[in-house]
């Protein structure tokens, strides 16, 4: 049965407002994602909340009554609360229905298995939170197996990242690593590392991409270091044929990702 919080200063209100924070995020373990749709491509994926916050004039919605029993059943806790609170837990003036708290999902680099798909994706040094989310939703879109963040990237777990993935933070499969990491365990099997830079004449149409292919995307800003192109299998350049010098980076990531698709399946 859930229980009822309508007050700000509830200890357990003001615990979860804390994991907007990144540092309270790493100490708890925990992050927060909002939104019915959101809360909906966790559970379908397997994934409930440990808290399932809930506005009480949306009680009777289906969508949240499918979260409140298995939310419950599996040992988490329902919460009928105010949209007043809502909005302070997700940071939003008009929030969503549903606010959830969940574990942190698992991102040791040795639990992908490089054979389960063809294309695999990975970033480096991301900074913007809708670009990583954008990319977590091409990663899903095509079928990726997973995406790897390289070094100090943007956190995943924040609620913006989150909400840019739409719920592909829960369909996806996630690693973190530091290139030093990286690169051996890429070494240790099969696959060829692509990289996306300005600095090649290769077209990005022209080269085989077999599988699995891993499709390296670098900092928004910068690019890849020059160590880390001089690394790769191939380097390749989505032409501009306008005044812009470069495309988003998550933009180009999914121009790549379908190419790499086709060229497979040709």
């Amino acid at each position: 049965m859930p229980r009822d919080i309508t007050a700000y200063s509830n200890p357990l209100v003001k615990r979860m407002r804390t994991l907007r924070d990144k540092r309270h995020r790493k100490a708890e373990g925990l992050f927060l994602a909002e939104g019915l749709r959101i809360l909906t491509e966790a559970r379908e994926a397997g994934h409930l909340p440990r808290y399932c916050f809930f506005a009480g004039d949306s009680e009777q919605h289906p969508l949240v009554q499918a979260l409140i029993g298995p939310v419950e059943a599996g040992g988490g806790e329902a919460i009928r609360t105010t949209p007043d609170i809502l909005s302070k837990l997700s940071g939003k003036d008009n929030p969503g229905a549903v606010v959830g708290v969940y574990d942190e999902l698992p991102t040791a680099l040795d639990r992908l298995d490089r054979t389960t798909a063809p294309l695999w994706l990975v970033a480096e040094r991301l900074r913007d939170p809708g670009n990583l989310g954008t990319i977590l939703r091409t990663a899903d879109a095509v079928g990726a197996g997973g995406l790897i963040l390289i070094d100090e990237c943007v956190d995943p777990f924040s609620v913006e990242a989150v909400r840019a993935s739409m719920g592909a933070l829960f369909t996806v499969p996630l690693a973190r690593a530091a290139w030093s990491d990286f690169l051996p365990w890429l070494r240790s099997g099969p696959g060829q590392l692509v990289g996306l830079s300005l600095d090649t004449d290769s077209d990005y149409r022209a080269p085989d991409y077999p599988p699995p292919t891993f499709l390296l995307t670098g900092n928004e800003a910068q690019g890849m270091p020059d160590s880390f192109a001089a690394e790769c299998d191939v380097l390749v350049k989505i032409p501009m044929h306008g005044k812009a010098d470069s495309l988003n980076a998550a933009v180009a990531t999914a121009v790549m990702a379908y190419t790499v698709l086709d060229r497979q399946a040709g």
